[in-house]
């Protein structure tokens, strides 16, 4: 008999191989029946947890401080020696539990999930997939460490975008070009980065004996219910219904602002001159803030968000040295998520941590499910849980301990349904780059080809700025999308779920309760149900086509015009 795994992850964090590995040959060894599934699934889904929740740990410290040396030492240690054997014991144990031919019951799409991956998996690809994550973890401590001089102090890329909210312009293009300047200064060591991560994706395509990344990539994300071809139907969509509204809410933009033409500088100020919407001073009041918006919207969620206050769960304020972007990630042997973003006092950090929020619901919400392999969901519905969050919150800006007027909070609503529209065309740029790029590996792993491809993507869909005289700035705008170094072919997912999440805003609209209780179903099936069903669930429709997204500019721009009035 092997005792008992730790009851705690943080103690397990602290295992080597030669200690975990008994559980596993165990595991293998284990009679496996109909009387006995249950319990070996049970089992098998502790010692997963456990090191999945190792990783996210070890992956949470280097993000939130990319300058820890002993940090990244611990993460690098696991992801070349604990790893690759945790994923060849996995490996074993899927390929025990396909041979039985037992379905133990809800088991139906964790199985087909669990085939796919036990056909793609190549032990000669282990170390490249090590290598791939810390790669990735290169590109955050580039990042992190981007600064520049701003009246006397050094600040963060991040901690510069409240100057592009001022309304004096001249300002806003200063700091606008310092901030672009210091990240085309690492242009030539993301080059380099690139070709790097490009290569060790088309070896661990050829070694699954995939013709490209993209066909390796699909399966490995478990992509069943839509194809490469609907993601193209989706980008034609936009091209033809979002593109024309948003040039048309940059034209809007450019009359107000009085300039001859509208330039990148010119899109997050108040096109009215306004000062600018400061809706915190720091994280404590954000925390606040956004703690009444969700106890508002549904109380069980609201406590949802106090345990994660009360446990120390958020590190939301930026700093130089943390890595871009915000993530919740779940630590599932503790059956609580994570949030990690970079708060810097805009409106946008509401957002974003109201969309934090969302996927952070999605693991309290499927934690009542025994297997972990039944919690994994596709990141197509994982972001209809967390953007959805956005628009429900949104009509609670106003509420006592938030953070508007109802003046401030048409502003801030106005501003975000146009970034939302906005969104889908980027998204359809990044996306059709990707597309790309892992159609022609060979063409891509030349820099300037991405540069000219993005380019050309770029002046297809973002119409109405002028990026004149910097072609080089607009070229180089697939260095700083963080997905495509870090997370290739995870974009998608933003388009699909915002339409989704317009459609439970829609619903909420006609009935609040009912709405959010239908989210809130949807969420607790975590990933035991499939992708169009999911939607389903929550009252929405999985979409590529026209009409979805007219329906959802129509809501928007319907939208837009009524806030306008209370302010007008």
């Amino acid at each position: 008999m092997i005792a008992p795994l730790p009851t705690s992850a943080i103690e397990f964090m602290d295992w080597d191989w030669p200690q975990i590995e008994p559980y596993y040959q165990e595991l293998e060894n284990r009679r496996l029946d109909a009387d006995h599934v249950d319990a070996w699934l049970a089992d098998w889904s502790r010692i997963a947890e456990l090191i999945y929740e190792t990783y996210q740990r070890h992956y949470v410290a280097i993000t939130v401080d990319t300058t820890n040396e002993a940090a990244k030492k611990r993460y690098d240690h696991f992801v070349d020696e604990i790893q690759p054997q945790a994923q060849a014991a996995e490996q074993k144990l899927k390929e025990k539990l396909i041979a039985s031919g037992l379905e133990p019951a809800g088991f139906a799409i964790p199985l087909r999930n669990l085939r796919a991956q036990a056909e793609i998996y190549r032990s000669d690809n282990l170390p490249l997939i090590a290598r791939e994550l810390k790669l990735s973890a290169e590109y955050d401590r580039i990042i992190g460490a981007q600064t520049i001089p701003w009246n006397g102090k050094e600040i963060t890329i991040l901690q510069a975008r409240p100057l592009f909210q001022e309304t004096e312009r001249a300002v806003r293009e200063r700091a606008w070009r310092m901030t672009i300047g210091r990240q085309l200064a690492d242009r030539q060591a993301i080059n380099e980065l690139w070709r790097q991560l490009l290569e060790v994706r088309m070896q661990l395509a050829q070694n699954a004996g995939f013709s490209n990344y993209r066909d390796y990539r699909w399966k490995q994300m478990l992509r069943f219910d839509y194809t490469p071809q609907d993601c193209a139907r989706f980008h034609q969509a936009i091209e033809k219904v979002v593109v024309p509204a948003v040039q048309h809410l940059y034209e809007k933009r450019r009359r107000w602002l009085g300039v001859k033409t509208l330039r990148p500088w010119d899109l997050e100020v108040d096109p009215q001159s306004r000062p600018p919407l400061r809706p915190f001073q720091d994280v404590s009041q954000l925390e606040q803030g956004v703690a009444a918006i969700i106890q508002a919207i549904d109380p069980q969620l609201g406590a949802y968000f106090d345990i994660m206050r009360r446990e120390g769960l958020l590190d939301l304020e930026n700093r130089k040295g943390k890595a871009p972007g915000g993530y919740c990630t779940d630590f599932p042997a503790s059956r609580r998520p994570f949030i990690f973003m970079n708060a810097v006092g805009i409106h946008d950090d509401v957002q974003t941590l109201l969309h934090e929020g969302g996927h952070s619901f999605h693991v309290f919400e499927s934690a009542h499910l025994p297997y972990a392999q039944q919690k994994e969901v596709g990141l197509e519905f994982a972001e209809v849980a967390s953007t959805s969050m956005e628009y429900l919150g949104a009509q609670f800006l106003t509420n006592p301990g938030g953070f508007y007027s109802p003046a401030e909070a048409a502003r801030a609503r106005i501003a975000h349904l146009e970034e939302t529209l906005a969104f889908w065309p980027y998204m359809a740029v990044v996306d059709a780059f990707q597309h790309w790029v892992y159609e022609n590996a060979s063409e891509a792993l030349d820099p300037s080809n991405c540069d000219q491809k993005w380019s050309e993507l770029w002046r297809r869909f973002m119409i109405g700025v002028d990026w004149s005289d910097m072609e080089e700035e607009m070229a180089t705008g697939w260095q700083r999308k963080l997905h495509i170094l870090q997370s290739p072919f995870y974009y998608i997912e933003y388009g699909l779920a915002q339409l989704g999440a317009f459609q439970v805003w829609r619903n909420s609209l006609k009935d609040a309760p009912g709405a959010v209780a239908a989210y809130r179903r949807a969420l607790s099936l975590g990933g035991s149900a499939t992708l169009p069903d999911l939607y389903r669930a929550a009252g929405a429709r999985l979409a590529f086509d026209e009409l979805a997204l007219k329906e959802a500019v129509d809501l928007a721009l319907q939208t837009i015009h009524e806030l306008e009035q209370i302010h007008a």
